[in-house]
């Protein structure tokens, strides 16, 4: 069982940049593909970004690319996302996700942390 805890969020300013923290603990996930999601308040949460094992594949929702960056330390069992010009609409809870098989089953997922962006 993979355990997931996200760190990093907080308040910014429209423009601003938040890197979020993904540090994973009970099994090595070196070679999962690992995932960022994110829910607005009476929204879905909507796919944000993944990234493969090896870290050489990325594919972000259209809405951050260009503008978030997901990476992994497999040294540390641990995903960034780097943000930048973080809009308002990007205010969110951003959870972290495990998958062993890069096709969801049996994912873990994380509890969030809180991103505002304030304009």
């Amino acid at each position: 069982q993979v355990q997931l805890i996200e760190t990093g969020g907080g308040l910014v300013q429209a423009g601003g940049s938040l890197r979020l923290s993904c540090a994973a603990s009970g099994r090595t996930v070196s070679t999962y593909v690992m995932h960022w999601f994110r829910q607005a308040p009476g929204k879905e949460r909507e796919f944000v970004a993944t990234i493969s094992g090896s870290g050489s594949s990325t594919y972000y929702a259209d809405s951050v690319k260009g503008r978030f960056t997901i990476s992994r330390d497999n040294a540390k069992n641990t995903v960034y996302l780097q943000m930048n010009s973080l809009k308002p609409e990007d205010t969110a809870v951003y959870y972290c996700a495990a998958d062993p098989s890069g096709g969801y089953s049996g994912t873990s997922w994380g509890r969030g942390t809180q991103v505002t962006v304030s304009s």
